[in-house]
């Protein structure tokens, strides 16, 4: 079934003069507008399409990626507000995204950046944002470890430093005393675990220590490959995080990063089923 905010593989039905109709199948027939089209897609075939709602709320199909998709997080500018309704935001998409009046948190200004979670309003069905993220963050134990590096969007200001999401899950905090300049409101870069409280926040840093923690673990895959039969292990950047912290007793996230290590110093290969050691060429005399 398809989903409204989502990328969804739709089979192409027929073609009239607006554009390609495709196969909702709940939802009906769906229109991709001419303008979208190429030769290559025919009747028959299927396509990757974006599905939201058009100026007369009719659910639409797009080729071009948003900035965001529903349940993500994300900085968007604002590029102007309606004083009855709320700001619209620019997310990469022909219609702009409504950030209604009741889930501003703050004040909203043209041209600015407000960090947002894209989602689907429960009564209308309709793609809007919220700029009150907060009650939208996994605040339940998060499973990281130290000096693991994660992607931050930064979306509020405490007397401590700046709040961040994490991974676009969970809420952490970077404090002042540890950035070399201030950050403004939607900046988005990578940062590094450093502990999590009890109350679910985590407090992080933008200093890499990661290769101290990382290289322990790219040493003891190593071994094992070694002396495993065939040099070969069936895990690798698709499998399960429930089989990566069973078996190495860390993230799947640190697992990638140890064997992208291993694979950066041509000493693995990453093969659809498992990670494999490379063959060292023998020479003669």
């Amino acid at each position: 079934m398809p989903y409204l905010g989502e990328t969804n593989l739709l089979s192409i039905l027929h073609e009239a003069a607006p554009g390609l109709y495709l196969d909702g199948e709940d939802m009906g027939q769906i229109l991709l507008p001419k303008r979208y089209a190429t030769p290559l897609m025919v009747p028959g075939g299927a396509i990757d399409v974006f599905l939201y709602r058009d100026s007369e709320d009719r659910v639409i199909a797009t080729t071009d990626k948003p900035f965001a998709k529903v349940g993500q997080f994300a900085a968007l500018e604002v590029v102007s507000i309606n004083q009855q309704m709320g700001a619209f935001l620019n997310w990469g998409l022909a219609k702009d995204l409504l950030l209604p009046n009741r889930e501003w948190a703050g004040t909203v200004k043209v041209g600015e950046k407000v960090v947002v979670l894209v989602r689907l309003d429960e009564r209308t069905n309709r793609i809007v944002a919220t700029a009150r993220v907060d009650r939208h963050l996994d605040r339940t134990e998060a499973e990281y470890d130290r000096g693991e590096s994660v992607d931050l969007i930064i979306f509020g200001e405490t007397p401590l430093g700046y709040k961040a999401i994490v991974d676009q899950s969970h809420i952490g905090l970077l404090y002042r005393t540890d950035l070399p300049a201030p950050l403004p409101i939607g900046s988005e870069l990578t940062g590094f675990i450093g502990r999590e409280r009890p109350d679910g926040k985590i407090d992080l840093t933008v200093h890499d220590s990661g290769y101290e923690r990382i290289e322990p673990l790219r040493d003891k895959i190593f071994g094992m490959l070694k002396r495993t039969e065939g040099g070969f292990l069936p895990y690798h950047d698709k499998s399960p995080p429930g089989d990566i912290r069973t078996t190495f007793e860390v993230s799947k996230k640190a697992f990638k990063q140890a064997i992208g290590a291993l694979y950066r110093e041509r000493l693995i290969t990453i093969d659809p089923d498992g990670i494999r050691l490379v063959e060292k060429e023998s020479t003669t005399e």
